[in-house]
């Protein structure tokens, strides 16, 4: 998360902790909730913004990446910014294995912006191994929904990235709405750990599910 760092927020990592370094070289990574983390917020000053330019930030990227010692994961998981950019050909150059999910809004312009963020990967050849529409219908107190921003822009997407990129791009899940999803985070209490039952966390969950099966394999 080089941009805008909040994943230590979002798992609940007190503000101002700082990884140890091992062999004077790699950052050991943060664990919270059986999840190892590493942020860009654990490497500058409290509130300090990235305000760098783009060789800077693919260099971080690649720092928090390769000088990290990670245990052996079974998933390495990076927030990236929205649109396309440095950090995204970066991502595709120096990680030739790594998949993208692209995470729109219901609404229409969102989903444009979204599109071409799936679209690079028709440069870079990597594969687009869903979307996830965020911020769906709202469950309101009498079980009725409200469309807030919108509605269909997460099938759209996929549905468009399908015939650009010529291979099936499906839509992981719709995650509602939900004051709990947001409190949750900034409570550093994941939803799916807090309220397991609820819509969204069973969206996030399937997602999960979803992304855990691979059809091609890795190896080499």
């Amino acid at each position: 998360d080089i941009y805008g760092p909040s994943v230590g927020i979002m798992f609940g990592i007190a503000e101002g902790t700082r990884p140890q370094v091992r062999d004077e070289k790699f950052f050991v990574p943060l664990e919270a909730h059986g999840v190892e983390v590493m942020s860009m917020a654990f490497l500058t000053d409290d509130n300090t913004p990235v305000v760098w330019r783009g060789p800077m930030v693919s260099g971080a990227l690649l720092q928090l990446i390769t000088q990290t010692a990670w245990n052996d994961l079974d998933y390495l998981v990076i927030d990236m910014p929205p649109g396309t950019g440095d950090i995204q050909l970066t991502l595709a150059q120096k990680v030739p294995v790594a998949g993208s999910v692209i995470v729109t809004t219901p609404q229409a312009a969102a989903a444009e912006v979204a599109e071409r963020a799936g679209s690079i990967s028709q440069q870079t050849r990597q594969r687009v191994a869903g979307v996830i529409e965020n911020m769906g219908a709202m469950v309101m107190p009498d079980g009725s929904t409200m469309d807030v921003f919108g509605i269909g822009g997460g099938q759209i997407v996929a549905d468009r990235l399908g015939v650009i990129l010529g291979h099936e791009v499906p839509l992981l899940a719709s995650v509602p709405l939900d004051p709990t999803l947001r409190s949750g985070g900034d409570a550093g209490t994941p939803i799916v750990l807090d309220s397991p039952e609820s819509p969204a966390a069973q969206q996030i969950q399937a997602v999960a599910d979803k992304l855990a099966i691979r059809s091609d394999s890795l190896v080499g």
